[in-house]
């Protein structure tokens, strides 16, 4: 309520527009009443205000805090895209900042988690911003007398049977008397391990860019790396591959066994790692069709184009070429075949047809990057395969209109 009511009157002076979000959590029997507190204040102080309230409850097992914060912060962002607002401001202060630090510092945090809570950060085309990260929660609740502000104390935050709850009624206190400013030195601290971490994503973009090879990381170069910097890159690599961050185990075991030689998987978060020809790898868990019927396109090629087939994780590029390519007559009508067993390639005009599994191991490609389907004419004949391109005589004839085929896998 006081950054909405301080929000309001600088607003004001630069001409802008302030929506008073709500989420309305359902879990406690207060709640009603908070809500129609805030539209209330909104009304007085000519504001707009808009709810939402979350849907369902948390799953057995679940964290009701992790549950809350989850649905809290899809309810905020999805509000704001409606209202047309780029930034949304968030109360948190010094005392959650140091909290914060803490719960992490317990959990066994490295650097990304001591940072705690960023003072801003874009997700999504929304600004999140905390202004008021570094104000001590005394300044704010003077604010809130000065101004003579009604507001609610949400009771959940005495509840013992909350971690952060504890830490704020049990923890903190003792820290503050035993040592002065340890709110203020907490996060302080947090502010460094942002600091650091961002140091720790630059270099490790730097190695990526090194060592990357597309979707893959090539192992070479990567154990010619210091150890810690061999985690740094290990790490964003992950989160990369992984779309999130990677559990400690999992990077643990990875720096264990990836020196190794051979072909070797790992299990993980959907995905399957598999290190192959001095590479590791990230492989879908939804693997391509490996028999069935055809497989359609999304559209009918009738040119240069971007294609998808449904239900397949991939798209067919298609682009107008002077040299080589595939007439447009061919792939007119033109279908995905899944493998059936006999199917011979030729990869250059003057070789012979060769078996797709000796193609594949000529051109390196991993047994399980093969079951990728087949494109055939309408009169049966293979046009292109994925991982190994156009087959030699599927190839345009002089004076024809004449595209080039290449996959891109998801």
């Amino acid at each position: 309520m006081a950054l909405l009511h301080c929000t309001a009157g600088a607003a004001d002076a630069l001409g802008l527009d302030v929506v008073a979000l709500h989420v309305h959590h359902g879990l406690q029997v207060d709640a009603d009443a908070w809500a129609e507190r805030v539209q209330s204040a909104c009304k007085r102080w000519s504001l707009r205000f808009d709810m939402r309230r979350l849907a369902g409850k948390p799953a057995k097992g679940d964290s009701i805090e992790a549950w809350a914060r989850r649905g809290r912060y899809l309810a905020l962002a999805a509000m704001a895209r409606e209202t047309g607002a780029g930034i949304v401001l968030l109360a948190h202060h010094q005392q959650d900042q140091a909290e914060t630090f803490l719960l992490q510092a317990l959990r066994g945090a490295g650097p990304a988690g001591l940072a705690a809570m960023p003072a801003r950060v874009e997700r999504d085309g929304i600004v999140w911003a905390r202004p008021w990260l570094i104000q001590p929660a005394q300044a704010i609740e003077a604010y809130a007398r000065r101004h003579r502000l009604q507001f609610v104390v949400d009771p959940s935050n005495a509840d013992p049977r909350f971690t952060r709850s504890r830490l704020r009624a049990q923890v903190l206190p003792v820290l503050q008397q035993s040592f002065a400013g340890a709110a203020s030195l907490l996060a302080e601290s947090a502010a460094r391990n942002a600091e650091a971490q961002t140091l720790l994503d630059e270099v490790g973009q730097a190695d990526l860019a090194a060592i990357g090879d597309g979707t893959a990381l090539r192992l070479v170069p990567w154990r010619a790396l210091s150890d810690a910097r061999r985690r740094n890159v290990l790490r964003l690599w992950l989160r990369q591959a992984l779309g999130r961050g990677a559990p400690q185990t999992l990077l643990e075991r990875l720096m264990h066994e990836l020196p190794g030689t051979g072909v070797a998987e790992w299990p993980a978060l959907g995905v399957t790692l598999r290190r192959y020809r001095g590479r590791l790898m990230p492989v879908p868990a939804q693997a391509m069709a490996t028999a069935g019927p055809a497989l359609p396109l999304q559209a009918a090629i009738d040119g240069a184009g971007t294609y998808a087939v449904r239900a397949q994780p991939g798209r067919l590029h298609v682009v107008a070429t002077r040299a080589g390519g595939v007439p447009l007559a061919s792939l007119r009508d033109a279908q995905w075949r899944a493998r059936t067993g006999g199917e011979r390639f030729q990869r250059a005009a003057g070789t012979p047809p060769r078996s797709l599994k000796k193609q594949f191991q000529a051109a390196g490609v991993a047994a399980w990057q093969r079951d990728a389907p087949l494109l055939l004419s309408a009169d049966g004949r293979l046009l292109f395969v994925p991982g190994l391109g156009t087959d030699a005589r599927a190839l345009a004839v002089a004076g024809e209109p004449r595209f080039e085929l290449s996959w891109e896998p998801d």
